[in-house]
């Protein structure tokens, strides 16, 4: 015990810790730094693990999505042109005439025909010679489609078989109208090549082995189907060496082109002989597994095959409506002959050229439209020797575009459109018919001194027009004449005429 100052004894105080020692206020603020730094790291750490112990989060709500997004409610009205109004305005006969008159104009000789109508009424809206007969190149193929589309329908097909030859180890290749037959596969979504010798052949081993024939087998052909002259003698001879136009047979490749991609130059000469030969190979080629050999050889069948004769193979063409539009796109001679011995065959007459002529010249009639003046020497319009009126061919684009017919609007999608498809498609690329483009859509006609355009129009009103121009007796090649006839074609669309 001490003493403090005062002389009053004083008890003794504990001593201080220092260090680690709690000091004399009583507060580890060292242990509460060293949890504090814990609790930190422990933290992130748990909420990382969390997941884990209590399962994924339940999803999000999808946003709903803008108006334009969703289903709709009720379907929109299709967006395609209205149908055409009989209230739209008519052309007025003088206005029309007052516009095409300048623009036909020959260059350098010759003259121009032409006939301009209204296609709900029949209203002439302008005649030039209209009830000449001319002639008129291809645009004769327009009556040929109209007789192809009446006699045998739009959905008709051409059928090129095999039957069983008349001697063991024979088979008979059968001509039944389709010059379109590619070497190949048939190709469904053509015309041109929609049924395939490389198909057939396929098809006919197949029946073969399942009949149980093997060894050495010889292909005939059959084109008996066609009769007459192969070969018009109203073509000129240097159109058939140009390539034309070749000896007509009721089969052939590529319309009797050794290329479908090269339309000019020479032709085979026999069809019927070179698909058969086409065929004899694919068969090779398909029958080497199953134990047939073909001979190299092709031979004509000594007579027609029987008519209930059981196929062994066959193979379909593209229908009577697309065949019609490939032959007026890009003009076919050869194809539209073959459509004329078809339609003739059709109505009880002969398959050849004199029966093509007179079934073209009869569904004319059958289809309401005048024959007179009309002589046909062939069907594509290679022949000088044909003559048509213009007013015939308005006749014929009416019957087509509103006729009571509805088989005939299967034309309609093989008319070339000016400036973008078929024989038009470098056409109406100038400053004065660029007009027409898209909008003119009409069969072409060409030959030295001939040049025709005849189709349809819908004008700047509304008002749908049908036309034909003619051109006879022209200087070959001058090149006025053909921008002439598209002028006048443009000048039409854009007429609002009254």
């Amino acid at each position: 015990m001490t003493t403090s100052p005062g002389g009053e004894p004083q008890r003794a105080r504990p001593p201080r810790r220092r260090g680690n020692a709690v000091t004399g206020t009583g507060t580890s603020w060292h242990w509460v730094l060293a949890a504090l730094l814990l609790l930190a790291l422990a933290l992130p750490g748990a909420l990382l693990l969390a997941p884990g112990f209590r399962g994924p989060d339940a999803p999000a709500p999808a946003p709903t999505p803008p108006a334009w997004q969703q289903i709709p409610a009720t379907l929109s009205a299709p967006q395609v042109l209205a149908p055409l109004q009989p209230s739209a305005p008519a052309p007025s006969p003088s206005a029309v005439t007052a516009r095409l008159d300048p623009l036909l104009t020959a260059d350098g000789g010759g003259t121009f025909t032409g006939m301009v109508q209204d296609a709900l009424t029949g209203q002439v809206l302008f005649d030039r010679g209209g009830a000449e007969g001319r002639v008129p190149a291809s645009n004769l193929k327009l009556l040929t489609a109209v007789a192809a589309l009446r006699t045998l329908g739009p959905e008709h097909r051409f059928t090129t078989k095999v039957v069983p030859g008349p001697a063991a180890g024979q088979v008979v290749l059968v001509g039944g109208g389709d010059v379109l037959l590619g070497s190949g596969e048939s190709q469904p979504g053509q015309a041109m090549g929609h049924a395939g010798l490389a198909t057939l052949a396929a098809r006919t081993v197949q029946a073969l082995q399942a009949a149980g024939t093997s060894g050495d087998i010889k292909v005939l052909v059959d084109d008996s189907l066609f009769t007459g002259p192969a070969l018009n003698p109203n073509w000129l001879s240097g159109d058939v060496e140009a390539g034309e136009i070749a000896p007509l047979y009721p089969l052939a490749l590529n319309s009797a082109r050794f290329d479908p991609a090269v339309t000019t130059g020479p032709r085979p000469q026999d069809a019927s002989l070179a698909a058969a030969q086409e065929f004899a190979a694919r068969l090779r080629e398909a029958g080497a597994g199953a134990g047939l050999t073909v001979a190299a050889g092709v031979e004509r069948s000594p007579g027609a095959a029987p008519a209930g004769a059981a196929a062994l193979a066959g193979v379909d063409s593209a229908t009577v409506a697309d065949q019609v539009d490939l032959m007026l796109q890009v003009s076919d001679n050869y194809l539209a002959e073959t459509m004329g011995r078809m339609a003739a065959l059709a109505t009880g007459r002969p398959g050849s050229n004199d029966g093509a002529t007179a079934a073209v010249t009869a569904e004319l009639a059958a289809a309401g439209i005048t024959p007179d003046a009309v002589m046909l020497a062939d069907v594509c319009g290679l022949a000088m020797g044909n003559q048509v009126t213009a007013r015939q061919f308005t006749d014929v684009v009416r019957a087509i575009t509103t006729g009571t017919d509805t088989r005939l609007r299967a034309v309609l999608a093989g008319f070339p459109v000016g400036g973008l498809s078929g024989t038009l498609d470098t056409r109406y690329g100038d400053a004065t018919t660029a007009g027409g483009a898209g909008l003119v859509r009409a069969k072409t006609g060409t030959l030295n001194t001939v040049l025709a355009l005849s189709g349809y129009v819908v004008d700047a009103d509304g008002r749908l027009l049908v036309f034909s121009f003619i051109g006879n007796g022209l200087v070959p090649g001058a090149a006025g004449n053909k921008v002439a006839l598209d002028r006048a074609a443009t000048a039409l669309a854009g007429c609002g005429c009254r």
